[in-house]
C-alpha cells in the first residue's frame, strides 16, 4: 500500500499560495524528483484548477525553461485524482474525480498506487489529517515570509513525534524538510 506524501510549498509565515512563491529551476527540479517517486497526484479542486490553468500550456511552450517544461510534461503524464464536491468534469489528461467517502476513496487509491500519492493541496491535506491515512510531509519554501493568502493548515498537534528524514538548503535559500510518519487519526 502506498503512502500519502503531503508536499507543499510553504513560507515560514505559513503562506502556501503557489502564486506567491518563486518557482525557479532549482525548486522545480526538486519537486519533479518528488513527483517522479510518486505513483499519482491527489489534489483538491482549487489546487487542481491552479495547476490546470498553468501547466498544460507550459508543457507545449517551446520558450519555457527546461525545468518548467520537464515538470509540466511529467505532470501531464502523471495520473491525477481530484477531490471535489462542486465539480465533476476534469478534462486535463489523466485526471479522475474522487467520489464518495473521502477516507474510503483515499484508502482505495493508496492500495491501488504502491508508489504512493503526492498530496499537493493545503485544504485537502488538512482534511486527510482527521481521517487517519498515514504518510509523510515534505515542506519546502523560501526563508522569508510571503503575503499569506492561504495559511498552512497542518495543526502542529496533529503531527505525532515526527522523525526528520532529511533537510536541505537550496542555493537561493529555500529550505526543505521531510518529516515522517504519522499524522494523528
Amino acid at each position: 500500500m502506498g503512502l500519502l506524501t503531503f508536499a507543499l510549498n510553504v513560507t515560514l509565515d505559513g503562506c502556501c499560495d503557489h502564486r506567491e512563491m518563486v518557482a525557479n529551476d532549482e525548486m522545480l527540479r526538486y519537486w519533479t524528483r518528488v513527483m517522479d517517486a510518486a505513483g499519482a497526484m491527489l489534489f483538491g479542486r482549487r489546487t487542481y484548477e491552479l495547476m490546470e490553468d498553468a501547466w498544460p500550456q507550459v508543457a507545449r511552450d517551446p520558450k519555457a525553461t527546461p525545468s518548467n517544461r520537464d515538470w509540466a510534461k511529467k505532470l501531464e503524464a502523471k495520473p491525477k485524482y481530484v477531490v471535489s464536491t462542486t465539480r465533476r468534469d476534469f478534462p486535463w489528461s489523466n485526471t479522475r474525480h474522487v467520489e464518495g467517502d473521502l477516507t474510503r476513496a483515499v484508502k482505495a487509491l493508496k492500495k491501488a498506487t504502491p508508489r504512493g500519492l503526492l498530496v499537493g493541496s493545503p485544504k485537502l491535506s488538512a482534511a486527510l489529517q482527521g481521517h487517519g491515512p498515514r504518510g509523510r510531509i515534505s515542506l519546502r519554501g523560501p526563508p522569508r515570509g510571503g503575503r499569506a493568502r492561504s495559511v498552512l493548515v497542518f495543526r502542529p498537534a496533529a503531527i505525532i513525534a515526527p522523525e526528520v528524514r532529511g533537510r536541505d538548503t537550496a542555493q537561493i535559500g529555500h529550505r526543505g524538510v521531510a518529516l515522517s510518519p504519522a499524522l494523528a487519526a
